[in-house]
């Protein structure tokens, strides 16, 4: 695939980023795009490697045909590529700017090389369709007649209702908030996902015929029962929203906040073009090293923090694969993300802390948050295979200035409410049972997806999951199915 001697003529060239001082200024998006010369040499690069673990069970959760849209990248064939990619990605738009690529990861060339730039290539591909009209409605020709109500509007939720739509069905899908998206609406910041871009997607879902209902929560404004007399089946893709929580003295105190509400309140300023930073002339500290950690710090930064400080429990990973990660497997290597580049560019030096145990929050005698508490730690494996035991540095104490602390420590599963109400079994990690491939739940003709059912995963999983489940919805409706 590709030109079959581009892998030793042309090296890696990523995407261009803004300056990373000029882009906190603003939350515009971060990414640029390389000239369309350029771009065919990186889809040039991908080699005629036989067995393609760019698209295994190592690689991409929606089994992207990568080698033959790089292929046709190279070629410049822009429209044959658009086709390919959207045989199996409903949202190449959004996995193109926020996936960690665990294809890159699986490519053959890198295990000698720098991988291709397969992300880069999927997100050209995709802006290059809208730019050239190739994104216009389709709706479907034939109904059906069957109902389909699906609750949540993230990537599992709208992954299932373009699915289902596209076989003929009647979607509506409910979301709790006052704008269609989920986490990729409100979870993710605009310089990383703008929201423009959301909001174009969904009105093609729209004019495609499914129904959006915002503002809307299933369970309070709106009787789940009366949804299951209603429509002839009914989808959970509620996503795994409960955090996990910072037990410490000290919690209680006004300032401490978790990622998610401080992330979707700043897009809510921005989207009602407010200049009042909840981060403005703090101290911020953020307490979890993950993709939300990070955006809590992008955020901060634009919202102009005094200072920005991160701290992560587990010790900083390493430059180069280990043994426990051999190639094709995803490892855990130090990246610098966005953020962290821009934190460095700001004052020097990566934000983060690692190996550091968060032990009280410390308020100013008036209810406020004024600094943090932390205590270095060792992490030492007795075996190869034994898991990490964690112990306390001696006289590593060590207290840090903070007027504002979030939590993005992960999440713990989906809200339960709405699963109790409908009688839904959970499983013992309170996600919703459902099996993957049938995705039916213990309640008849209730069907389960995404991060409610698989726990906090990838946008590119909630997305697989979603089309699996659009699979198992029609053909429960209709006794056979041809959804891809």
């Amino acid at each position: 695939m590709g030109k079959p001697t581009g892998f030793m003529e042309y090296g890696r060239r990523a995407a261009p980023e803004r300056d990373p001082e000029d882009r906190t200024r603003d939350f515009g998006e971060f990414h640029l795009h390389l000239d369309e010369e350029e771009r065919r040499n990186q889809g040039a690069r991908c080699m005629d490697c036989g067995t393609p673990f760019c698209q295994s069970n190592y690689g991409c959760p929606v089994d992207n045909l990568i080698p033959e849209w790089n292929d046709l990248v190279y070629r410049g064939k822009w429209e044959e590529a658009w086709k390919r990619l959207m045989k199996t990605n409903n949202f190449p738009e959004y996995t193109g700017r926020v996936c960690p690529a665990p294809c890159e990861s699986a490519c053959v060339l890198a295990i000698n090389e720098p991988a291709v730039t397969i992300k880069d290539n999927e997100c050209h591909i995709i802006d290059r369709a809208y730019e050239h009209g190739l994104m216009v409605p389709r709706p479907p020709s034939v109904r059906t007649g069957k109902r389909v109500a699906i609750v949540g509007s993230g990537p599992a939720g709208l992954a299932a209702a373009d699915q289902l739509n596209k076989a003929g069905h009647w979607v509506t899908v409910f979301e709790r908030d006052d704008r269609i998206g989920g986490l990729l609406m409100y979870g993710i910041p605009n310089m990383k996902l703008d929201k423009g871009l959301v909001e174009r997607r969904n009105d093609l879902l729209a004019a495609e015929g499914i129904e959006f209902r915002a503002g809307v929560d299933v369970g309070t404004d709106v009787d789940p029962a009366q949804l299951q007399r209603d429509y002839d089946a009914l989808l959970l893709a509620t996503g795994a929203r409960v955090p996990r929580d910072l037990s410490v003295p000290g919690r209680e105190l006004a300032g401490v906040h978790f990622a998610v509400p401080y992330l979707k309140a700043a897009q809510e300023r921005l989207f009602a073009q407010g200049h009042s930073y909840a981060a403005a002339r703090k101290n911020v500290v953020v307490i979890g090293g993950g993709d939300t950690g990070a955006d809590c710090c992008g955020t901060a930064l634009r919202e102009r923090c005094t200072s920005l400080t991160a701290f992560e429990l587990l010790p900083r990973p390493p430059a180069q694969r280990t043994p426990e990660t051999p190639w094709p497997a995803y490892p855990r290597l130090y990246r610098q993300d966005y953020a962290q580049a821009e934190a460095e560019r700001r004052a020097g030096s990566d934000p983060r802390r690692y190996s550091t145990l968060t032990t009280e929050i410390v308020g100013d005698g008036a209810g406020n948050v004024r600094a943090v508490r932390t205590v270095d730690v060792r992490w030492e494996k007795p075996e190869y295979d034994a898991r990490p035991k964690m112990t306390e540095v001696p006289g590593s104490e060590r207290e840090w200035r903070a007027d504002l602390v979030l939590l993005a420590m992960g999440f713990l599963g989906p809200e339960t409410e709405l699963i109790s109400e409908l009688g839904i079994r959970q499983d013992e990690r309170s996600n919703i049972a459902a099996a993957y491939g049938s995705f039916a739940t213990s309640v008849p003709a209730v069907f389960a997806a995404g991060d409610a059912r698989r726990g906090q995963s990838l946008v590119v999983w909630a997305i697989n999951e979603g089309r699996g489940a659009a699979r198992a919805v029609d053909r429960f409706l209709s006794g056979r199915t041809n959804l891809p």
